[in-house]
């Protein structure tokens, strides 16, 4: 499924923080966006998270290989240790921005509030040709932890214009530095390559043109992520 013999580019984002980059990831990507199509109808919108589409999960094998994967190239470099939960899916970003919810307006953190012995590590593996799809942005907060913390509270209670006005943040996609978060870096998209990342940075997808989305596979912002809960390395 993997390239055994990955090229590991390190490419910071923020002070002493990286994102690792691994171009060629899978031996034949077609075959998932393949993979894809055949289970368009098992795709679904999840309650659970802010992921602006629908989601598919991957089978047990599949997940097994990108654990795998990751233990054998990135874990150490994310000072991760041993990897205690992984999940995988597939997913595609199709949400328009008059439908996004106020949490979807902001970025965001996997697995939030994780005990200080527990990290998690995120992938994304863009199945996408177009460019103006997005790649990935990465922020800095700008205001003190409890604005923060209340911040990204009120956007999954308060209504749309509650938010709005309270925040002065307006509906849709971020893209860039507000008032509340600084843009620090944003990884270009390319078919078949897989950035890994501290799940803990604010993060978000980088939807530079909504118009363009779609819920066809073979067109879409189709990607394959993962998340790995891991004990932290000692220091």
């Amino acid at each position: 499924m993997f390239n055994p013999n990955p090229q590991i580019r390190a490419i910071r984002i923020d002070g002493d923080q990286h994102c690792y980059v691994i171009d060629d990831a899978l031996a034949d990507p077609q075959a998932w966006v393949d993979y894809a199509v055949r289970n368009l109808a098992h795709f679904e919108r999840s309650p659970h998270n802010a992921y602006p589409g629908p989601e598919l999960p991957m089978p047990q094998p599949i997940a097994a290989q990108l654990e795998q994967y990751f233990n054998l190239h990135i874990r150490r470099l994310l000072g991760a240790r041993r990897v205690l939960r992984m999940y995988s899916r597939m997913a595609m970003v199709t949400a328009q921005p008059k439908e996004l919810e106020p949490r979807q307006w902001i970025c965001h953190r996997d697995r939030f509030g994780l005990p200080a012995d527990l990290c998690v590590g995120a992938s994304v593996l863009y199945l996408f040709d177009d460019l103006g799809l997005g790649g990935t942005s990465f922020y800095r907060p700008r205001r003190s932890s409890a604005e923060i913390d209340r911040l990204v509270h009120d956007s999954g209670v308060l209504s749309g214009a509650e938010f709005s006005r309270k925040y002065d943040i307006e509906p849709g996609y971020l893209s860039q530095s507000n008032a509340w978060f600084r843009q620090v870096y944003t990884l270009e998209p390319k078919f078949n390559r897989l950035v890994f990342y501290d799940g803990n940075l604010f993060h978000c997808s980088d939807i530079p043109n909504p118009a363009a989305l779609s819920d066809d596979p073979k067109r879409g912002r189709l990607t394959l992520n993962g998340f790995f809960t891991c004990r932290r390395a000692a220091r």
